[in-house]
């Protein structure tokens, strides 16, 4: 029998989300783990909020909502909020009944801003790195590091000299500018729409971008994000960042550090040494000198595994830039972008976690 086609829906529902989303989904586990390093976070979002006046939305939901539009490849806050209000699935994760009413694009920005002034995100990732450590997912002794561009939101026409008067554009939506025979550098030229974005490019050959440089430290067991930083693509970041990471991971054992050919200099090396890290890094002998790493790290078998298991963090990286859709930022300021790198490679963290949870042992 052929079924009516009805089109006046229900006047009422009886069903939660809860009983919509079925038990064995991805984001069930992913969930679970929110909600603990939620609760973790608990006492610092007290910090942060009046305990009078109206009522703002609540830092639990706008986390988890920012966690969606990262493992979904959501492209704006505007499109987020859309989803979420035709999404079961959305609403149930954030933890919104049906008949709730999403909030507007901009409340949700703004709201947003406050965590990031808190730098929530770094505390979010270390919340998650712990969780993954309770589980002995991580390596406290085996590590790897490198570097990668971020392209900023802004149009090589932006970037124009620091000083001088500029002619005013023949077309202000979109004006010509013509560069030919102009040498721009970051020492005479900025960009008048993200200043703190800096012109690099990843090689030899490679086209100059504005960009921001995004840095991971991770450990060599499972190819978990241990800390992140984004810097300005200055040349030195990923040395620098490094260098800083390392020091701030602490702990009183020697440990190693994996990482590229770029990181195979005689500072780099020197610093590593003077804080009992011994650097594993591919040695350069192209470099003017010479490899700063010599036979006396080179023979060892662990030098070799580190080397190999050095390669997992561009699996990191690739799914930031595709996932988190990082490979073009769509935040202004270094500040901005390094929060939302941050949350991406915790992002990254759940859902390595769940993966592994569900591997055969």
């Amino acid at each position: 029998m052929r079924g009516s086609d009805e089109q006046q829906g229900e006047v009422f529902s009886y069903l939660s989300p809860e009983s919509r989303v079925r038990r064995d989904h991805p984001l069930r586990a992913i969930r679970t783990m929110v909600d603990e390093v939620l609760r973790a976070l608990s006492p610092e979002f007290d910090r942060m909020y009046a305990r009078l006046g109206r009522p703002s939305i609540a830092p639990e939901k706008l986390l988890r909502a920012q966690m969606l539009q990262m493992l979904y490849s959501v492209r704006s806050e505007r499109l987020l909020m859309e989803e979420i209000d035709y999404s079961i699935l959305f609403r149930w994760f954030i933890g919104l009944n049906l008949d709730e009413e999403v909030w507007d694009a901009t409340t949700f920005t703004k709201n947003r801003d406050r965590l990031l002034e808190a730098d929530v995100a770094k505390q979010f990732l270390v919340e998650v790195v712990e969780l993954a450590r309770a589980r002995g997912l991580v390596s406290d002794e085996h590590f790897s590091v490198d570097g990668t561009l971020l392209e900023a939101w802004a149009s090589l026409k932006s970037y124009q000299r620091k000083e001088g008067k500029q002619s005013p554009p023949d077309d202000p939506g979109n004006p010509t500018v013509n560069f030919h025979g102009e040498k721009r550098s970051n020492q005479t030229h900025e960009s008048k729409t993200d200043p703190e974005a800096q012109l690099a490019r990843k090689g030899k050959g490679k086209e100059a971008k504005l960009s921001y440089s995004g840095n991971l430290l991770i450990e060599n067991r499972n190819g978990l994000i241990v800390d992140a930083m984004a810097w300005e693509a200055n040349g030195r970041a990923e040395r620098d960042t490094a260098l800083l990471m390392l020091e701030q991971m602490g702990g009183d054992h020697a440990v190693t550090v994996g990482g590229d050919k770029g990181f195979d200099t005689r500072e780099f090396v020197s610093e590593c040494r003077h804080m009992w890290v011994t650097p594993h890094v591919a040695q350069n002998d192209g470099r003017p000198g010479g490899s700063a790493i010599d036979q006396r790290t080179t023979r060892h078998e662990g030098y070799r595994i580190s080397q190999r298991k050095r390669k997992r963090i561009e699996e990191c990286f690739g799914w930031l830039k595709t996932i988190a859709l990082l490979r073009k930022v769509r935040h202004r300021g270094l500040a901005k972008v390094d929060w939302i790198f941050v949350f991406g490679c915790a992002a990254y963290n759940l859902v390595r976690l769940r993966n592994l949870a569900v591997q055969p042992t």
